[in-house]
């Protein structure tokens, strides 16, 4: 059910998007991969790729065609999972919880560096059974086309495994694109910094546990609740070593912030709370893992 990634002709910018025209024609280029479907099962997590699925698969397919599924599990910030749902009803389109059970996995907790095939070898599994309840003809996730070539996504091998459809990949968009697209359609995800899974703030062959993801929730939830909006908490035991966009470095170390940041990372259990001066580093610990460096 998985095709290849096509190369666009052209990239879709804000401008071009903002249009109808623009709109219409990216639609044009996720419609093939959605051909022949029923009804679908997106899996959501109200981030901006999952958002522009289920979008796109509403205006393609109908609202009563397509079903977003969230899998809730410790490793799904309880904020993450509230934003899920205001951004499901601003679609439009009913939204299903699945709870996974990776934890229970031995594989996942090791936290090797193919983690991520495992947590999403258990949803496709648990959203198989959403299928059959709901009658759906197909599953299908949001992986964009950059992800599509990336070599730190170990969950794509899951999808191809169960036979997942990737329409925005397929349709040759990238982040820029799908961004633009969210903004076209005024999605409240538009500008959503990414938001990987919990687990990925705890370094490879360190044991996952609910305890960590617990610390790790507790502790991003707070950072927020002081005006942070993307960032990172990672959990190295006692340490806390927290990764911010680099315009909120300075503000980090200067008072008041600076002593509200400590107290709020202390009260989700960790001893000591440091500051990376390289920001953020998305897959930074996979990439490590499988030896690739940062351009």
């Amino acid at each position: 059910m998985t095709s290849a990634v096509s190369s666009p002709e052209l990239s879709l910018d804000d401008a071009e998007m903002s249009g109808r025209q623009g709109a219409e024609a990216a639609l044009d280029r996720i419609a093939p991969a959605l051909d022949g479907v029923g009804r679908l099962g997106v899996a959501f997590s109200g981030g901006v790729d999952s958002s522009v699925l289920l979008a796109a698969a509403v205006r393609l397919l109908g609202p009563d065609r397509v079903v977003a599924v969230l899998g809730v599990s410790a490793s799904l910030a309880a904020d993450e999972r509230v934003a899920a749902h205001e951004v499901a009803a601003v679609i439009g389109a009913p939204l299903v919880e699945v709870v996974t059970e990776e934890g229970q996995r031995a594989l996942y907790r090791a936290n090797g560096p193919d983690r991520c095939f495992h947590c999403k070898d258990e949803l496709f599994t648990k959203m198989a059974e959403v299928a059959a309840t709901h009658r759906l003809d197909a599953i299908a996730y949001g992986e964009n086309a950059e992800d599509a070539v990336r070599s730190d996504r170990p969950g794509a091998r899951a999808a191809t495994q169960h036979r997942v459809l990737r329409p925005l990949a397929t349709a040759g968009l990238r982040k820029a694109d799908v961004r633009a697209l969210a903004r076209a359609w005024s999605l409240p995800s538009a500008d959503k910094p990414a938001a990987p899974c919990l687990a990925s703030r705890i370094p490879h062959h360190h044991e996952v546990t609910p305890e960590k993801l617990r610390q790790i929730d507790q502790a991003e939830s707070a950072l927020r609740a002081l005006g942070l909006t993307d960032f990172r908490v990672r959990h190295h035991d006692e340490i806390a070593r927290l990764e911010l966009a680099a315009p909120d470095l300075v503000r980090a170390v200067s008072e008041p912030l600076r002593a509200e940041i400590v107290a709020a990372v202390r009260a989700a259990g960790f001893r000591h709370v440091t500051l990376d001066l390289a920001g953020i580093q998305s897959g930074a610990f996979t990439l490590a893992a499988l030896q690739i460096v940062h351009a």
